[in-house]
């Protein structure tokens, strides 16, 4: 009897040991996708520490996958290819890795008016406001908890726009698409893809009604175009509430949201945080 409590004693702390073991390592990673728009994920370091890594000056998100550290650096779709360095604050190391070129497609967008193609001196102050005020946010780094890098989507729908399109308005080009359309009927509910922070929930020349939400060691989500705002800034979100309902304010052709992720002030693909990370 004894040496049977005794080998049910032995099995349990060994069962236990192998689900704590698991549970340290069931941590998300997205894929690295070394392109303009992807995410360098590298490890950088083993320990209890988390170890503090920069790129191109900014710091940059790292978190445990089991014992082991990892930076994730989104790498910026204006970054050139070749090699790129992650460096670590206050050590001569750093760690390399190479960029490799990708080609996205064009899209051709006929709005039914010039307004949000030729600014007029008072739409285009309010827009250098409302960028600088986006900057802002969108390099916001914070420190709070562990990052959640497996996001939810924020509504459900057809992906109507990927990122990064060369995109043409009226003819005339514009900026790269720098986030995820996803065309859903109008008051379809969007959700925070993780917990966060509200920073902006106001309304925008270009984006329309938008929220900006800070999830921490530089992850930032933006939400464009919608019809209703149910948060306000400084609020408290949890992944999975609701935070507003899908529209078509500002330079839109129709009802959709456009989904944005930030890390370390680099917008990046939104996919690559979803597990699938398959266009629909």
């Amino acid at each position: 009897m004894t040496k049977l409590l005794k080998y049910i004693s032995v099995t349990t702390l060994f069962l236990a040991s192998l689900v704590l073991h698991a549970g340290e390592t069931a941590t998300f990673l997205p894929e690295s996708r070394l392109v303009p728009g992807g995410v360098a994920v590298i490890k950088v370091g083993e320990g209890k520490k988390r170890p503090v890594v920069t790129y191109k000056g900014r710091k940059i998100l790292v978190t445990k996958n089991g014992d082991k550290w990892f930076a994730v650096a989104g790498i910026s779709l204006y970054d050139k290819p070749g090699k790129k360095y992650l460096k670590y604050a206050n050590r001569k190391k750093s760690i390399s890795f190479v960029v490799k070129s990708k080609k996205y497609k064009e899209q051709h967008i006929t709005l039914k008016t010039n307004k949000h193609v030729n600014l007029s001196k008072k739409d285009l102050s309010r827009h250098k406001g409302e960028k600088k005020r986006s900057g802002q946010a969108l390099t916001r780094w914070s420190e709070s908890g562990q990052p959640d890098l497996k996001l939810l989507q924020p509504v459900e729908g057809r992906y109507s726009s990927p990122f990064g399109l060369k995109r043409f308005f009226n003819g005339q080009p514009r900026r790269p698409h720098s986030g995820l359309d996803i065309a859903a009927p109008k008051g379809s509910p969007i959700v925070a893809p993780a917990n966060g922070t509200v920073m902006i929930a106001s309304n925008f020349f270009f984006n329309g009604n938008t929220i900006y939400i800070d999830h921490g060691y530089g992850l930032v989500t933006m939400y464009c175009h919608m019809e209703k705002l149910s948060v306000k800034e400084g609020d408290t979100v949890k992944k999975g509430q609701l935070i507003g309902l899908v529209g078509t304010t500002g330079r839109s052709t129709g009802p959709h949201l456009h989904w944005g992720v930030a890390l370390n002030g680099s917008m990046v693909d939104p996919l690559i945080f979803i597990e699938s990370g398959e266009e629909k």
